[in-house]
């Protein structure tokens, strides 16, 4: 493990189709890590706030900015084969935009509506659309509890215009629906550790959790150098970001789930 680089293939796939997957990015150890370190750590589940669809069905986040913290979820922020990636996928220097944990718990785990982070970001004052997250499969995610799904190719559309549907900010349904006829929709199965690299006007969606299956993914979102924006709470302006090794995944996430255990 961390040894990965994208070939010219994948990145010219990422710039064509909005997206690009990467089978076993994470090893089973580091996800089995992250998720117990995730599932304990007291200052995550305090963070944790439900969001509804516009259904009523209610899924659960947190999401932080905080850099320059010596954690597993830092350690995959800033990994090489993270970092490099996106970089490469972005054409531009990338820093930390923030991190997020989506939180679908069995059965009650809401549907998120179509929309495209620029949709938020653009908000921010965000000046070009020239971000992307990853998204990194904690448990596995299949069609029945609720997995990402994309429109092939949307990103090229634009910015579409966004409203508020339950308490999530969506992308115009008439706009979707006319995209949707000539776009392929995928749904994006991924078993833990699979990785899905997203351009940040490509169009994502995910259904309700109605299966016994939780669904836990960790998002990391970046902005390129170039691209000025407001420096709000959660979504900064530009700072360099430090690359760390890949090893450093295991280590710190070891010494972290240590320290969460009772004495």
């Amino acid at each position: 493990m961390g040894t990965f680089q994208a070939s010219d293939a994948q990145i010219a796939q990422f710039q064509e189709d909005g997206f690009l997957m990467v089978e076993g990015l994470y090893d089973a150890e580091e996800m089995d890590l992250l998720l117990k370190v995730s599932k304990t750590d007291p200052e995550k589940n305090e963070m944790v706030y439900p969001t509804k669809d516009a259904d009523g069905g209610e899924s659960k986040l947190w999401l932080t900015a905080d850099i320059d913290r010596d954690d597993i979820y830092n350690a995959i922020c800033h990994g090489r084969r993270m970092v490099e990636t996106m970089a490469r996928a972005m054409e531009d220097e990338v820093y930390l935009y923030h991190y997020k944990m989506m939180v679908k718990e069995p059965r009650v785990g809401g549907a998120w509506e179509w929309h495209q982070d620029y949709g938020y970001w653009y908000n921010n004052n965000c000046l070009f659309p020239d971000m992307a997250s990853c998204m990194i499969a904690v448990d596995r995610a299949y069609k029945g509890n609720g997995c990402l799904q994309v429109l092939k190719g949307s990103h090229k559309l634009g910015r579409i215009e966004h409203g508020t549907y339950g308490t999530q900010t969506g992308a115009d349904p008439e706009r979707v629906a006319l995209a949707s006829k000539h776009l392929e929709h995928v749904y994006c199965e991924m078993e833990p550790g699979t990785a899905l690299f997203f351009h940040a006007n490509l169009l994502h969606r995910s259904d309700a959790n109605t299966s016994d299956d939780p669904r836990w993914s960790l998002i990391c979102c970046y902005n390129t150098k170039h691209n000025p924006c407001d420096n709000k709470s959660g979504h900064p302006t530009y700072r360099p970001l430090e690359i760390w090794g890949d090893d450093k995944v295991k280590e710190v996430g070891r010494r972290q789930w240590e320290s969460l255990q009772p004495v």
